[in-house]
């Protein structure tokens, strides 16, 4: 497997303190926006960091490939500009979402086909 790339070592350290015997990281970005701190991909999973809790809690979430039931690209452009033209995903999971906002396009679309690949 290549090398995993990451935007904060300190994030990639936290999902590697987090791992699996056996699994393995292909990526770690942060986040933007209200809420999240990170997303974590492995070879078995989607971890996000939720910073929206009362009194300065978070949660580390753990999201089985097989739990995801659909991801999408969040956009505010219409279907004549460029798909990809936002930094943000949407992490379908039964009925709640986790929404994720990068700096940069290429992170969600990365994040996407990761997620997509997984979950087909």
């Amino acid at each position: 497997m290549a090398d995993p790339t990451y935007d904060r070592r300190e994030q990639f350290q936290q999902i590697q303190s987090g791992l699996l015997p056996g699994e393995q990281i292909i990526a770690v970005y942060d986040a933007i926006g209200t809420g999240t701190g990170f997303i974590g991909l492995t070879d078995r999973r989607v971890i996000i960091q939720d910073r929206s809790f009362v009194g300065k809690r978070y949660a580390i979430t753990s999201i089985p490939y097989a739990k995801i039931t659909s991801v999408s690209v969040v956009s505010n452009k219409s279907w004549g500009g460029s798909f990809f033209s936002t930094g943000a995903i949407a992490v379908h999971v039964g009925t709640h979402t986790y929404e994720v906002e990068f700096r940069g396009a290429q992170k969600a679309h990365h994040v996407h086909n990761v997620i997509l690949h997984h979950i087909s």
